[in-house]
């Protein structure tokens, strides 16, 4: 399942990224396979979404988020 999916507060782990134009900056924001997220919240229309990773808000597009592979925990 994608990140994007995810519902408020559902905790998953990221299984892979999938390459394209976005890869190599959510690697480089720590989006790496084996890390955990969480979904804390999403903009009313649904667009950008905010993950708890780390102890951190990280905000993507859902474009962005898509590009993560995550499976639930």
């Amino acid at each position: 399942m994608k990140a994007s999916q995810l519902q408020s507060g559902e905790n998953a782990r990221i299984l892979s990224i999938t390459e394209g134009p976005h890869a190599r900056r959510l690697a480089e924001m720590g989006c790496v396979p084996g890390s955990t997220i969480k979904m804390a919240y999403a903009a009313p229309a649904g667009d950008p979404i905010a993950f708890e990773m780390d102890g951190n808000l990280l905000g993507l597009r859902k474009e962005e988020a898509d590009y993560l592979e995550v499976e639930m925990m």
